[in-house]
């Protein structure tokens, strides 16, 4: 089951979204989080905080589920 997270800008960072998603609790624990899970950005591995995020991506996080972005309130 993927969960929706919706965005109201073009597009956010996935720093951003870890936050969003309530996967860290702040910005400054993205890297550490990025640093620790395997994170998948529409199949491919991206490690970087700062990844853009638009709306129909999908982000799959190992033991975290899958996420895709709306933008749908």
């Amino acid at each position: 089951m993927e969960k929706q997270i919706a965005i109201d800008t073009e597009y956010i960072t996935l720093g951003q979204f870890l936050k969003l998603a309530e996967l860290i609790q702040s910005g400054g624990m993205a890297k550490w989080f990025l640093s620790e899970y395997e994170v998948f950005v529409n199949g491919e591995q991206d490690q970087r905080r700062g990844r853009k995020l638009r709306v129909g991506d999908r982000v799959e996080i190992e033991e975290n589920g899958a996420f895709i972005i709306s933008d749908e309130k």
